[in-house]
């Protein structure tokens, strides 16, 4: 019985480590290469806010209006654009490189996405512009395409992770399996204490 009781403390204290170790994994990324074109990507994105956005206003000018701004007759998309560049693009990429936590990379992947969409619009409206009115600065078209590469890039990281996470996931039901079957095939093939004799 203490046998038994032994081996099970052997199976709750391996299992234990398990889990801790499929958690660590889980809430951590590793985006290897990966990471270096994120790093980049931010960089430019940061470049492309010192050009110009549309006519003369850069993106800095988008961010915050001014007087310069008011002549060029910027867009609701094209001011949603570019904070969503800054916070998900620059602020949350930045954060899952420097935390490397997975859900902050998820965080990155969806508002680069958004952002990404939300520049297709801002382009767009743009090249619609009023007769007279600049249309797209090759700031706006950086920054939009600098985000689909983004958005592209942490898609690759989070879905290789999800698939690592399976895969822990996976071998440590088969781990947990083999030992409660070893667990009980060991039990069975104890003998049975002879009866007392009297």
């Amino acid at each position: 019985m203490s046998g038994s009781g032994h081996n099970q403390g052997d199976f709750e204290a391996y299992r234990a480590d398990i889990e801790a170790a499929e958690r660590r994994v889980a809430g951590e990324i590793d985006p290897g290469g990966r990471g270096l074109v994120v790093a980049v990507c931010v960089f430019v994105l940061l470049g492309s806010f010192l050009l110009p956005h549309t006519g003369s206003v850069r993106g800095w000018d988008v961010l915050f209006p001014g007087n310069r701004t008011d002549d060029a007759l910027l867009t609701l998309p094209s001011q949603l654009f570019m904070w969503l560049a800054l916070v998900f693009g620059v602020g949350f990429s930045l954060l899952a490189l420097i935390t490397r936590r997975w859900a902050v990379a998820w965080v990155a992947l969806a508002g680069s996405a958004v952002a990404s969409a939300t520049g297709l619009l801002a382009v767009w409206s743009r090249q619609t512009a009023v007769l007279g009115e600049p249309g797209p600065g090759i700031g706006l078209i950086l920054a939009w395409i600098t985000l689909v590469v983004l958005t592209f890039h942490w898609a690759q990281v989070v879905w290789s992770r999800t698939a690592l996470q399976l895969a822990a996931e996976e071998e440590r039901r088969r781990s947990t399996a083999q030992l409660q079957s070893k667990n009980l095939l060991d039990g069975l093939d104890r003998p049975k204490d002879p009866p007392p004799a009297e």
